[in-house]
């Protein structure tokens, strides 16, 4: 089997559960470090020419992470392009598992077993908070309804103050966003890669959480120490 990822948090659980199987993914695929694969550019401008080249058995892409003509374009060539949807951590385990086993996965492979008890067994949240979480500047855009770190984020007692918003990402002027004042603003960095400085510099008078985008947004193995990570630094900014 040979696969082409075009997906992050894919290519993640791809290499950890078939060593082997991946022939490409693109530049952004960082974890495992140093795979060993060919590099097909960008989420959002595979190279279409070189991941023919590789002459996969499927290509596995998402619905929000990549562009509808590159998958079109690929498909038009002759490949298979499983495209998954992911906007909740239920769907998440869901789309995985589908994913591994298109892959040529015999079963369900322990991590996603551990992923699934970590965020079914969460305890109820001590207490909620509301938040705005950026996840990128200039301009500003925030997370706004039916996503998945909306949804992780709920599970963890953060409810984010854009989650009703006719948008998934809309753009929210700055000064809006303080104005609505919430408990907490979240920063992840990923995409955006937000770091300790962007918190007191643009919300001087709100507690603000500098958190891993990678544990926040990508839907692979890291779900199994999401949680953990996660609420900790949510803590950690809230005292």
């Amino acid at each position: 089997m040979r696969v082409v990822s075009l997906v992050p948090s894919l290519t993640e659980a791809v290499a950890l559960t078939l060593p082997g199987v991946l022939v490409g993914a693109t530049d952004w695929c960082s974890h495992p470090a140093d795979l060993p694969v060919a590099r097909i550019d960008g989420t959002k401008n595979p190279a279409v020419d070189r991941i023919l080249a590789l002459a996969p058995d499927l290509v596995i892409a998402n619905e929000e992470e990549n562009r509808a003509p590159d998958l079109d374009a690929l498909r038009a060539a002759g490949l298979e392009v499983l495209v998954t949807e992911v906007r909740s951590v239920p769907q998440a385990l869901t789309e995985l598992e589908r994913v591994l086993i298109a892959c040529g996965a015999p079963g369900r492979p322990r991590w996603l077993d551990a992923a699934e008890e970590a965020w079914t067994s969460l305890p109820e949240p001590e207490e909620r908070t509301t938040a705005v979480v950026p996840i990128w500047r200039r301009p500003w855009m925030v997370l706004g309804r039916d996503t998945f770190a909306g949804d992780l984020l709920t599970r963890l007692g953060v409810d984010h103050l854009y989650a009703g918003h006719p948008e998934r990402y809309p753009r929210i002027p700055l000064q809006a966003l303080c104005a609505a004042a919430p408990g907490l603003v979240v920063l992840p960095d990923e995409p955006y890669r937000f770091t300790d400085d962007d918190g007191p510099e643009a919300f001087p008078d709100l507690p603000c959480a500098l958190v891993s985008g990678r544990h926040l947004t990508w839907y692979g193995p890291s779900l199994t120490q999401a949680p953990r990570v996660l609420a900790g630094a949510l803590r950690a900014a809230r005292r």
